[in-house]
């Protein structure tokens, strides 16, 4: 069977020590007749490190200040569109955090933490994207 540019697979595996993940092009990148099958896309994956990176050193910082985290969810999105050199880029990522404590701390510690894992997150630090953290 002769290869078909515009038709070949994009899935693939992102391998690490002990997990494997499915990986794929955004849908709306595949040209038709391609085919399109489970996985994570990069900008989802830019996202997500994004937003892993934030919730892994806010729960550090409230586990320095004796805060008990039960629960913690982030309805982060991406936007995907020209930048300012007119090439496409992820050009803003905003964190929705939900956090749940077991003890709740003030609204001015809240705000502290959000900003202080802000700082120290390497992604947030590495990168052009403008990062915005709305807690919820």
């Amino acid at each position: 069977m002769p290869f078909e540019p515009a038709k070949y697979s994009r899935a693939h595996r992102i391998e690490f020590e002990s997990l494997e993940l499915a990986g794929n092009a955004a849908k709306e990148n595949i040209p038709p007749g391609a085919p399109h099958g489970p996985g994570a896309d990069p900008e989802q994956l830019f996202v997500a490190s994004l937003s892993a990176c934030h919730m892994l050193w806010f729960v550090s910082l409230a586990a320095t200040r004796k805060l008990i985290v039960n629960r913690y969810v982030d309805d982060a999105e991406g936007v995907l569109e020209k930048n300012s050199e007119g090439r496409m880029a992820m050009t803003r990522v905003t964190l929705r955090p939900a956090v749940e404590f077991a003890a709740p701390p003030s609204p001015a510690v809240l705000a502290e933490l959000h900003h202080k894992a802000h700082e120290k997150c390497f992604i947030a630090n590495s990168v052009r994207t403008q990062v915005i953290v709305e807690p919820r």
